[in-house]
């Protein structure tokens, strides 16, 4: 049987983005057909031209969103939705908001390696380490760090990150989501079909389900 073909758009920025890769895992093991899955990251900068180095949240968040008190009310919101996905968000940690094209690119050496398991895992964890430990994942070192924590080589790590590797697949991704129509993240892409943001479980669930039973016809 033909492996159901996922993509999920995303961005590290995103929280929502965390909140439906924690639902879309549930929702494969709910539906009983995570076996026949074939999981593919793809890079949808929300930022492209933050500067490398970051900035710091406050500032930018002002800024984006007309006060930090508007800011922090979202925060509030994104960290109850997380604690019924099983993502702990800690924004008193988080003090900058990073360029994440060197976390995209970290990911694409993960995939290239076509080690499903480490990449879903190093996926998690760059979400984890910033949201929840308020790591700066813009950063070279810290991404190095986060990939040896996740049993990949921090050497061949470090010489991908410093070439110009990744970078025409990112942005070959971009234009891409473009052609498909997808403007925003999460969206996930089930058997050639979108789901737009965060959605319940139940929903993914429902539409692997769907697949399955296409691929089985």
């Amino acid at each position: 049987m033909k492996a159901i073909q996922v993509e999920v758009y995303y961005d590290f920025i995103c929280p929502w983005c965390w909140i439906g890769q924690r639902n879309l895992a549930a929702a494969l093991a709910e539906s009983g057909v995570g076996a026949a899955v074939s999981i593919r990251y793809v890079p949808f900068e929300l930022n492209p031209s933050m500067p490398v180095e970051g900035m710091d949240r406050r500032a930018y968040r002002t800024r984006k969103f007309g006060s930090w008190a508007r800011s922090q009310v979202m925060d509030v919101q994104v960290t109850a939705a997380g604690l019924t996905a099983g993502a702990s968000f800690d924004y008193d940690k988080v003090q900058r908001t990073p360029n994440t094209r060197l976390a995209h690119r970290l990911m694409q050496f993960a995939q290239d390696r076509n080690e499903p398991r480490t990449t879903a895992a190093l996926y998690q964890a760059i979400y984890a380490a910033y949201f929840s430990e308020g790591r700066d994942i813009g950063s070279l070192d810290t991404l190095v760090a986060i990939a040896a924590e996740q049993t990949l080589d921090g050497h061949e790590v470090r010489a991908y990150l410093l070439s110009a590797a990744g970078n025409p697949e990112i942005d070959a991704a971009r234009e891409h989501a473009h052609q498909f129509g997808i403007q925003a993240v999460p969206t996930m892409v089930i058997d050639g079909k979108a789901i737009s943001g965060a959605q319940p479980p139940v929903v993914f669930a429902n539409a692997l389900r769907a697949a399955d039973q296409r691929s089985a016809a």
